[in-house]
């Protein structure tokens, strides 16, 4: 697991290495102090989780996480002031871990955090499988998707889904008739499944069954038959247009 360390205090850095230097299954792939670096390669060595400070010295790393396009990682906050642990947890962390920092509670949270990973890849793998099995029997053959709530495990017809909102891990599935079906499992997870239907990954946050796209306003959303205003990000503007262009 690619582990990315954001921490502008030395001492505790090194305390962290040391700690995470222990851990078989981790791979440090790269450290900052500031923003303005770990912005740039997080982006760029793509890490599994960033264990990240919340006060530096250029600035909050709520900030560096707010304007990532997407958040393909997990996060252990760590800070001096327990203030932020709400805002934090909203976000989306794994962990909040108040300092200085313990090795026992920090390998527990790492453990967990892998854990959690890998069962993440297996059910990647089984979403992967079950694409390839659609494609293989040609794209009009089977336009259905089983939906594992907490209740049940539902099979729905893909022409029923309006369009599906990613938050924290979870996704929504937003169907005809005003029905919900929430899924702990992130948007990314149904995006290739669901591409060679129809669907267009519009938003980091949504995923639009374009069967059921009514107008695109061009400053910068769509909207749906039912009325709902969806996001378009600035980076899918083009993509969204030539899905446009291209109906027949």
């Amino acid at each position: 697991m690619k582990l990315y360390i954001l921490e502008d205090e030395t001492l505790i850095a090194q305390h962290i290495l040391q700690i995470v230097n222990k851990i078989a299954y981790l791979k440090v792939v790269g450290m900052a102090g500031e923003i303005y670096t770990a912005k740039k390669e997080i982006a760029l060595l793509k890490p599994d989780l960033v264990l990240a400070d919340i006060r530096l010295k250029d600035g909050d790393s709520f900030q560096l996480f707010d304007e990532m396009e997407s958040l393909d990682f997990q996060v252990i906050f760590l800070t001096a002031y327990d203030q932020y642990a709400i805002r934090a947890l909203n976000l989306g962390a794994f962990a909040y871990m108040l300092k200085p920092v313990d090795e026992l509670s920090l390998t527990a949270w790492l453990n967990k955090c892998y854990q959690h990973r890998e069962e993440e890849a297996v059910a990647s793998h089984q979403l992967a499988v079950a694409r390839e099995h659609y494609l293989a029997q040609g794209i009009t053959a089977t336009k259905r998707i089983a939906l594992k709530s907490l209740e049940c495990i539902e099979v729905v017809s893909l022409d029923d889904v309006l369009y599906c909102k990613s938050d924290k891990g979870y996704t929504t599935f937003y169907l005809c008739g005003g029905r919900e079906i929430l899924v702990s499992k992130g948007l990314k997870d149904y995006e290739s499944l669901l591409t060679p239907f129809g669907y267009i990954r519009c938003h980091q946050s949504y995923l639009v069954n374009f069967k059921f796209v009514k107008k695109y306003y061009r400053e910068g959303y769509l909207e749906m038959e039912n009325k709902e205003k969806i996001l378009v990000s600035s980076r899918k503007k083009e993509e969204v247009l030539r899905y446009l262009e291209n109906i027949s």
